[in-house]
């Protein structure tokens, strides 16, 4: 640890702080949660790649999603697995500026994602004889291009204004990731001009797709209630539940995040709702559309016709309740 310097070349990531059995045991956690997310998002976008069935703009977007959650996780776990076996020592600063502008332009492009995938769920219901017309393959691919555009844009703004800065006095981020905060408190220069554009761009980003989907959702429930038919509504809630599912824990953990403050007595339990953030938000998308959404289940039995008892009970289950609807 290097304090009083009068320049600041590297950072050391403090990380998860604790007993050596504390930590192995983090670290088996981590590494198989890290290891399911990977494996769980590949497969979707395999699944929705190279099965004719899936080629809609429900998977199109789903299939975006687990880019992003791939991207999310792969640019923070890997290192924070080898501060846990203490092999991690020091981040150079451009490092660390590159693990700041993916963690946060993922942030954004999945908020304006997951506004899309909302937008379509109720087009789907709302406008069911306008879906084709609506959600053409031109306005799919132009929701998903900007949500990448906006949220990889304008982070580097965010990054290259921070290039300008000079950091020094202790190289230590008490976090687990190289986050904005903990970079502004290492700066020397004034950054309010920096926090006072972070305030502008971010809130309404993470925001306005916030009541978005709560706006959409209202019109979709309100819709579903006024079918008669209880099969109809049962169909309908169905293909909801899943992103409803996605959404509250994603913008759940992210509004915990950032309104939890990044020091003092709230260090601690910003370390544990950026570990959540982190590492189990990106292996719900895939432990929940894998395991509730029936075509995906039958393009895993189609494509590895394993013989294992819970998902063969679970793809027979699935096969009656279609039968039966």
């Amino acid at each position: 640890m290097t304090c009083n310097l009068t320049r600041i070349t590297d950072f050391i990531l403090m990380g998860i702080s604790g007993s050596l059995n504390l930590k192995l045991a983090i670290f088996l956690m981590l590494s198989i949660a890290y290891i399911l997310t990977i494996v769980g998002n590949v497969l979707i976008v395999l699944l929705v790649s190279g099965s004719k069935k899936l080629h809609s703009p429900m998977y199109f977007f789903l299939c975006h999603l687990s880019s992003l959650d791939i991207l999310l996780s792969t640019n923070v776990v890997p290192y924070l697995l080898s501060t846990l076996l203490g092999t991690a020592k020091t981040m150079s600063l451009n490092a660390c500026f590159t693990q700041y502008y993916f963690n946060s332009s993922s942030t954004v492009s999945e908020c304006l994602l997951l506004m899309a995938m909302s937008y379509d769920r109720y087009v789907a219901i709302c406008i069911p004889l306008n879906y084709i017309m609506i959600m053409n393959t031109k306005i799919c691919l132009h929701l998903v291009v900007w949500s990448w555009v906006v949220g990889f844009g304008l982070n580097l703004t965010s990054v290259m204004s921070m290039y300008g800065t000079d950091f020094c006095g202790c190289n230590i981020i008490d976090h687990i990731y190289c986050d904005h905060a903990a970079l502004l408190d290492l700066s020397c220069t004034d950054t309010s001009i920096m926090e006072l554009e972070t305030s502008v761009f971010s809130i309404p980003i993470v925001l306005l797709p916030f009541m978005f989907v709560m706006v959409t959702y209202i019109k979709i429930v309100s819709a579903i209630l006024k079918i008669t038919s209880t099969s109809g509504r049962r169909k309908a809630f169905s293909t909801c539940t899943s992103h409803i599912i996605v959404v509250a824990a994603y913008f759940g953990t992210l509004v915990a995040k950032y309104t939890t403050p990044p020091s003092g007595s709230s260090l601690n339990a910003n370390k544990v709702i950026s570990f959540l953030y982190i590492v189990f938000t990106p292996l719900l998308n895939p432990a929940v559309y894998t395991l509730r959404n029936k075509d995906i289940l039958e393009c895993i039995h189609k494509w590895f016709p394993v013989k294992y008892i819970g998902l063969n009970n679970n793809f027979r289950q699935c096969r009656t309740q279609k039968t039966i609807t």
